[in-house]
């Protein structure tokens, strides 16, 4: 990556932009790096979103080596956190790129320096097509791979394209998301490509995640899987590939990247080029307390993903019996996949942190979450709270800069996100 792009980072003023932060601060990220500011004692306000150092390296760590173990390359979907200094560790870690989901991660990932990105989505915005070619020529090095799953989709990429770009055929299925619904399809997009001026075809890929409302989910991503093998056998023998370098088959979200392993093998994909056997989970990075903890792969005791995210807020009212307010809302904490879940109380008057027990939050409102009190549950005005999250993508885009917290509650980084 980049590193003077990286390094501007470093320069940026911790201020009344960014939420939770100390009041009236005008330090720089480096500055604060340099003379860590405790949690609890540096000035932060509530609502405060955090980073917990110790299990976010922990899972980049372990699906890193979980990858490898599994001969799968992995390009870890950066639209989750859309974290420049995260992604820089998750390459440093080996990942083979960064996944995109929109032409404007693709932009900032080549501002901050990504040489090989994966856009997990259909390119047919004439104007993104102009800046894609504009960059590819500009740069030889960088490597970009997207999706394609229509004929008219090939004509408007080629209408609009001046410099080559190598494209994957997308399989869906009924009722999933976008990707060809059929072989017969397939092969019409997959002669479109081949017939077109700019587009070279080099694989085949999908993303088996919409899948999740179908009965017996995992049997029908197994039957995705084979289904995507055999395209990309079938592609291969009809001669689909002859300009490719090597071919690209790729799947993989968070939820069944144990199924990718065990459908895309060397075995399964004996090809006629050398191929990338493509990974792209992304949630991992912080997982969550919910639902990503429940559907996880990864549940043995000995190798498991840690929750990293936790927000802090403060209790700012007691207006009935049972029924305690804090200053986080829908602004602050997701609420898609499950409410914040209450892990732990920072008492105002002495300090002490102890156990969340007897609290659930019942709804949100904007601003504040409404939590149930039951009646041994002790809470006071000006206490934190201290909330397990669900969904990590829909709470990191809620913050611009999260304190990552280390060893004695020490903030030792500020990671910047660009939602």
């Amino acid at each position: 990556m980049d590193k003077a792009a990286l390094g501007a980072l470093g320069e940026t003023v911790v201020d009344w932009r960014f939420k939770g932060m100390p009041m009236g601060g005008s330090a720089t990220v480096d500055e604060l790096r340099a003379e860590p500011l405790g949690l609890f004692d540096g000035d932060f306000v509530t609502p405060l979103l955090t980073l917990d150092a110790h299990a976010l390296n922990h899972n980049l760590e372990l699906m890193a080596s979980w990858a490898r173990r599994h001969g799968l390359a992995h390009a870890p979907h950066g639209k989750t956190p859309l974290a420049p200094q995260l992604f820089q560790r998750q390459l440093d870690l080996g990942a083979w790129g960064i996944t995109a989901a929109t032409p404007s991660h693709v932009q900032m990932y080549r501002h901050f320096g990504v040489n090989r990105i994966f856009l997990g989505n259909e390119l047919v915005d004439a104007a993104a097509l102009r800046w894609l070619s504009a960059e590819l020529t500009a740069d030889p090095e960088f490597r970009f791979v997207c999706y394609v799953d229509s004929v008219h989709g090939v004509e408007l990429m080629d209408a609009a394209l001046t410099h080559q770009v190598d494209v994957v055929v997308e399989l869906g299925a009924v009722g999933s998301r976008t990707g060809v619904r059929s072989s017969v399809e397939a092969d019409e997009v997959a002669r479109a490509v081949r017939g077109s001026q700019w587009l070279r075809l080099v694989g085949v890929a999908g993303y088996e995640g919409t899948l999740a409302d179908v009965d017996e989910t995992r049997s029908a991503v197994r039957d995705w899987l084979r289904e995507l093998v055999d395209t990309a056998r079938r592609f291969d023998a009809s001669g689909y590939f002859t300009d490719a370098d090597e071919i690209v088959v790729s799947a993989g979200g968070s939820e069944h990247f144990d199924l990718v392993a065990e459908a895309l093998t060397e075995r399964a994909l004996e090809l006629s080029r050398p191929v990338l056997r493509l990974l792209r989970a992304g949630a991992y990075v912080t997982h969550d307390h919910l639902h990503y903890a429940r559907i996880t792969p990864l549940t043995e005791e000995t190798e498991h993903f840690l929750p990293a995210l936790k927000l802090w807020a403060q209790v700012v009212s007691r207006p009935e019996r049972g029924l305690a307010l804090v200053n986080a809302g829908k602004r602050d904490v997701p609420y898609d996949l499950g409410l914040p879940l209450p892990l732990e109380i920072r008492e105002e008057r002495s300090g002490q942190v102890r156990a969340a027990e007897g609290l659930s939050v019942t709804k949100l409102s904007d601003q504040h979450a409404f939590v149930a009190l039951a009646p041994e549950a002790e809470v006071e005005v000006g206490d934190w709270i201290g909330f397990g999250l669900s969904h990590p993508c829909t709470a990191l885009e809620k913050w611009q800069l999260i304190p990552e917290v280390g060893a004695d509650d020490r903030v030792v980084d500020y990671i910047r996100t660009f939602f």
